[in-house]
């Protein structure tokens, strides 16, 4: 995902735009959702495939080396024209360094306010503010990211203390009416003036979106209402700023003995704090996705695989009632604006429009996926009946929420014969990651060169971006990170963080962005080397395009910068990109056993590629709860038992029993982290990329020239035109569903 990824994913929002309303920036890819079909998935928020599949980097890389990924040396020694950031930042300096930022940010909208009607232009009115926004946002984001990935808890809690008063100057900066009054005159001087047709088109888009900001902040209203707004839009923000922080300080623990571990491997029991606890060994579990994941995938005890579920379903119980107020005053903001419904409001400037798109929608997927996931139910479920007669457990007839991963897993190894832990050896680590942004390079036409600059953690790894065959200072494109391990305290999933977009500066020269990748990568064991799953290849691929969407976007202002797209399309490009983790030839490219250095053979890449849609009705099904869930709740006239909402929801749409209710809304990190109301984007944006897939790069996605094309008309242009008009430049014709349903239910419906 994108943190809050840029629309998606969590973008990390401008503290006045976005973040007025209290979402926590999203990173790129947070839980990032793709088409990766029956194998991989998004954040689960609740449910452990999904989780998986969407969002979290799973078991996957090793701590082996802090230099882990190696790339061939080269000659080049030319210095990048921008000096990558500091990361040195002690806590105590973080406070004051964000009240200076906003005093002078404060200053500076005074003088915006006290210009005369009569001088208020574009220069003086909308690129000033442009440019001070972008000022502001290159300081503040640096320090708001703290919070995600120091290893230094005083550093972590000055970062979230420094965002509190960041998002409650955003509330005040947002509501200016004598800002607002500013931009409305300027507006009306540029189009009397004549000005306005020697606009370009992004410098169109820029007045008509900052103007935007102003009338759905609510600054078209009383006095009166406006003091309300402001004092609800700093509760809200307060609200999912502590639900995000419990996110990344939540360190819980479920216990286990050795039998019931049975059927869990060895090199994942390998990796949990072994005990005493009276006269028997046991073994302490955390909740983050390596290790209780192989738990609801392996354990043969269903009453483990409960306890499990029931564990990492509560283990934020504490965000419940955070949750609760947080949607009470979304209602009251919604209707102080003028909306019927949150949805309403949040969805107008994306591309669905409404909040009734959404339901109809989610509504016609359900019912097209409703008979695929009744006929999994039925496989599934005789698969566990068989089972409990051989092993003599008690039957009840019913399939539950912790059944789900076990017997999918079990239903594929039988039918295909197919075994994701054989498959994982075929994708350490140190093979997988170097090809992976091989493939890349090559496709999209640039370098990668690893620098030794600053982190804020010795295993992060910095890299300079170039374009492939640059040969001075004018092919320079930008900085990635890889913070790729686990460690205490740190985001506990996977994202990217756009931490610096790329802009023209006032010199004609140009400001150059920076992207940093945080995931959660499984550690070597004993026995081997850090192996990837294949779902966790194809999320690292998903959040590498969100690193080149924004490394590669090349705008004039910052806010169209990269993924600073409609949320409901800004997974579409990262989800079209999985399709390479399906492609035979690029399985074989990237695969090679730790032993034999051999890539999988062609019957098990055969066996791969079939599982992806294996069971897609139930996969798809989850997906479709999370975002009705999400729909409801932003829809809904007064408050209700959201615990009783989750899990009812969950076992009417997703044909699973959830046992004993579970909090599990208080996991739902999308719902205020910048996805309100936007969840159904992770499905919706797979009808644009299987279209774009389809029709570009399923002849041949290795072809340099195809991803130019995709570099030109959908990552170059970012946010400054409307998605649409990007997606039809590229595609030659308007976007289509027919990929998508051909690839979840066969040519037959394709056309329907």
């Amino acid at each position: 995902m994108l943190v809050r990824g840029g629309s998606l994913p969590v973008l990390v929002l401008q503290r006045r735009k976005a973040l007025v309303w209290g979402g926590t920036a999203v990173a790129v890819g947070l839980l990032a959702v793709g088409f990766r079909g029956f194998r991989s998935g998004i954040q689960s928020h609740g449910d452990f495939r999904v989780i998986s599949r969407f969002c979290a980097l799973k078991r996957s890389l090793a701590t082996a080396s802090s230099n882990l990924f190696l790339f061939p040396s080269t000659s080049m020694s030319i210095k990048p024209p921008q000096p990558a950031p500091s990361w040195d930042h002690r806590p105590e300096d973080i406070g004051k360094i964000v009240k200076d930022l906003i005093e002078k940010d404060r200053a500076f909208q005074d003088k915006i306010a006290a210009i005369s009607p009569a001088d208020c232009n574009f220069e003086t009115v909308f690129v000033a503010l442009s440019r001070s926004e972008t000022e502001f946002d290159a300081v503040a984001e640096p320090l708001s990211f703290y919070q995600n990935v120091s290893p230094d808890k005083a550093l972590r809690d000055a970062s979230n203390d420094a965002e509190v008063l960041v998002r409650d100057y955003g509330v005040e900066s947002s509501m200016r009416i004598d800002v607002y009054q500013a931009k409305v005159a300027a507006e009306k001087n540029i189009k009397e003036s004549g000005q306005w047709e020697k606009l370009s088109a992004e410098e169109k888009r820029l007045v008509e979106k900052l103007i935007l900001d102003g009338t759905r902040a609510g600054l078209a209203l009383s006095e009166e209402k406006r003091t309300e707004l402001t004092k609800l839009k700093k509760e809200l923000s307060t609200l999912t700023l502590e639900f995000s922080k419990n996110f990344n300080e939540e360190d819980g623990r479920i216990t286990f003995t050795a039998q019931q571990l049975d059927g869990v491997p060895k090199d994942v029991i390998s990796g949990f704090t072994k005990r005493t606890e009276g006269s028997e060994e046991v073994y302490d579990v955390t909740y983050k996705t390596p290790d209780i994941f192989p738990i609801f995938k392996f354990a043969k005890d269903p009453d483990t695989r409960r306890k499990a579920f029931e564990g990492y379903e509560s283990r934020l119980e504490i965000n419940v009632p955070l949750l609760s107020k947080a949607l009470s005053i979304r209602r009251q903001l919604a209707s102080l604006l003028g909306y019927n419904t949150w949805a309403d409001y949040i969805t107008e400037v994306k591309m669905i429009k409404n909040g009734k798109g959404v339901a109809d929608f989610l509504d016609d997927l359900e019912d097209k996926l409703r008979p695929v996931g009744i006929k999994d139910r039925a496989t599934l479920l005789s698969l566990k009946k068989k089972e409990h007669e051989e092993l003599g457990l008690p039957f009840d007839g019913e399939f539950y929420i912790w059944d789900y991963r076990y017997y999918d897993r079990k239903f594929i190894e039988s039918s295909l014969d197919l075994d994701d832990m054989v498959v994982k050896e075929y994708f350490p680590v140190t093979v997988v990651v170097p090809t992976i942004l091989e493939i890349y390079q090559n496709l999209l036409g640039v370098r990668f060169e690893e620098i030794k600059g600053t982190t804020w953690h010795p295993e992060v790894q910095q890299f300079s971006v170039w374009e492939q065959n640059s040969t001075d200072e004018s092919g320079f494109i930008g900085y990635c990170y890889l913070d790729l391990y686990p460690r205490s305290g740190k985001y506990s999933h996977a994202a990217v963080w756009p931490l610096l977009p790329g802009y023209d500066l006032a010199d004609g020269k140009r400001s150059y962005p920076i992207a940093a990748m945080v995931a959660n990568l499984a550690k070597p064991t004993p026995d081997k080397p850090a192996l990837m799953r294949h779902d966790d290849v194809v999320t690292f691929f998903h959040e590498m395009g969100h690193v080149f969407h924004g490394l590669l976007s090349h705008t004039k202002f910052s806010r169209f910068h990269g993924t600073s797209v409609a949320r409901d399309f800004v997974e579409a490009p990262s989800q079209m990109l999985e399709n390479w983790c399906w492609e035979p030839k690029v399985l074989e490219k990237m695969s090679s056993h730790f032993e034999t250095k051999k890539p999988l053979s062609p019957e098990l890449i055969t066996k791969l590629v079939k599982s992806r849609y294996v069971n897609i009705g139930l996969f798809y099904l989850r997906q479709v709860f999370f975002a009705k869930f999400d729909i409801k709740v932003h829809t809904s006239s007064e408050d209700e038992d959201y615990t009783v909402l989750w899990n009812s929801l969950r076992e009417s749409i997703s044909l699973v029993k959830s046992g004993k209710p579970t909090p599990g809304q208080g996991t739902f990190g999308h719902i205020t982290g910048g996805y309100d109301a936007g969840y159904y984007g992770y499905t919706y944006s797979l009808v644009f990329a299987a279209d774009m897939y389809a029709t570009v790069f399923k002849a041949d996605p290795l072809d340099p020239a195809r991803g130019q094309r995709y570099r030109e008309k959908i990552l170059v242009p970012g946010g400054s035109r409307e998605e649409l008009d990007s997606l039809k430049d590229f595609l030659g014709r308007e976007p289509n569903t027919k990929a998508f349903l051909n690839e979840l239910f066969g040519s037959s419906q394709a056309n329907l």
